[in-house]
């Protein structure tokens, strides 16, 4: 949901033709990037805007945030799911790590 400044910043325009809201920003990119962001999107039939746009949300797809609640209960679900079958490992871990890197 859009803030009541969002709703009136000439910055947020509404799109019906990608289904909500976007919201204007700024880039600078070199020369070269622009070059090759005009044949790709040629080349797809795109403007380099949705280009963009699709590209940020391959970047956000692929990078999902994980908040520190999940990662604990991640962590806590694995507790005790593995074993070494070494019984000294909390006062000797440095030293297992170090034979285990210098494999």
């Amino acid at each position: 949901m859009l803030t009541a400044f969002e709703l009136f910043c000439y910055h947020v325009i509404k799109s019906d033709v990608v289904g909500g809201f976007m919201v204007r920003t700024q880039i600078q990119l070199t020369e070269d990037q622009v070059k090759a962001l005009k044949k790709i999107a040629q080349s797809r039939r795109l403007s380099v805007a949705e280009l963009i746009r699709k590209a940020v949300d391959t970047i956000i797809k692929a990078s999902p945030v994980v908040d520190r609640e999940e990662r604990h209960q991640r962590a806590m679900e694995i507790v005790g799911k593995f074993s070494s079958g070494k019984r000294d490992i909390s006062k000797k871990h440095d030293l297992y790590l170090t034979d285990t890197y210098n494999k």
